[in-house]
């Protein structure tokens, strides 16, 4: 399926070191024609670390997708009842942010514009990024896997000597998942 065309919410919740990598990813999406519209979470938007400044990421993204970012919870909540996008990717996608949407918890901008988009059955695309995914948010992500209208960008350990439970997620594959998803597809393999 192409995406030209296509409206997508592309949202960022505070892993930050895959920040830059999500970025290309969401340019490519611009490039190819599609309409994306930025949202970020109170932290993504808010904290400078060492992976860059907030203002500097704000800049770059509004710059890149020609749309201010979405970074309140009354700004998401209109995404679903009017219909705003196509699909929704939250990129990169914290343990924190998928343990809000497996219980239902929704007290950012992503997590609203997440339920409100859900609202009309249109798909979500995970691309996760979290230093306990093969621990405390396990549980989490197996709830979301067996949702319906969740799909995910596929992953793989990060660094198996170093950071044996976190994993992330293969951002080269970003389109194709968003394209899968499309037609309510989960690209395979899901883990690499």
């Amino acid at each position: 399926m192409e995406l030209k065309g296509k409206n997508i919410g592309y949202c960022f919740t505070g892993s930050f070191c895959t920040f830059k990598v999500s970025i290309i990813e969401m340019k490519k999406l611009v490039e190819e024609g599609a309409n994306v519209f930025p949202i970020m979470s109170f932290n993504a938007y808010h904290l400078d670390t060492k992976f860059g400044k907030a203002d500097d990421f704000i800049k770059e993204i509004e710059k890149i997708t020609g749309n201010k970012i979405i970074h309140s919870i009354q700004a998401a909540e209109p995404i679903g009842p009017k219909k705003m996008f196509d699909i929704l990717i939250i990129a990169p996608c914290t343990g924190n942010t998928i343990a809000k949407l497996a219980n239902d918890i929704i007290d950012t901008p992503v997590t609203m514009a997440t339920k409100s988009h859900l609202r009309t059955e249109r798909p979500v695309v995970i691309a996760i990024s979290t230093n306990n995914a093969l621990s405390g948010a396990a549980e989490n992500i197996g709830k979301l896997l067996n949702r319906k209208h969740y799909y995910f960008v596929p992953f793989k350990q990060d660094n198996p000597i170093l950071k044996p439970r976190s994993i992330v997620a293969d951002f080269s594959y970003v389109k194709k998942t968003l394209e899968y998803a499309l037609d309510k597809e989960q690209i395979q393999p899901i883990i690499l």
